[in-house]
């Protein structure tokens, strides 16, 4: 049964990895690192930097997300992400369906 209930919730963390990502880019930009921080934060979610990075690659050539430079006082300049126009809508879509799909899992 462990070997199930693991499968099963890394099924389940893939599925929700990028609504999760827009969801914590929908109040603000954020550069990756700290992305990353918000997203390791989320209990359950299980994201490393490794998974994070090419995701938002994805997403930026998908035209979910923008990106843009800044100059950091602390090192390295910082890629901030954004979510587009088309990424907010996608996100309300997503929100839309989960509260769809939660409200039919409930019934069974």
């Amino acid at each position: 049964m462990n070997d199930f209930f693991d499968n099963w919730t890394v099924q389940v963390r893939k599925g929700l990895l990028e609504f999760c990502v827009l969801n914590a880019l929908a109040e603000k930009e954020r550069y990756g690192y700290d992305l990353v921080k918000t997203l390791m934060a989320v209990p359950g979610l299980g994201v490393t930097e490794g998974t994070l990075y090419p995701l938002l690659s994805r997403l930026r050539v998908q035209g979910m997300v923008s990106t843009r430079l800044e100059e950091s006082k602390e090192g390295p300049a910082r890629k901030y992400y954004a979510l587009t126009t088309a990424g907010k809508k996608i996100l309300v879509a997503m929100a839309d369906y989960l509260e769809t799909l939660n409200q039919g899992a409930r019934t069974l």
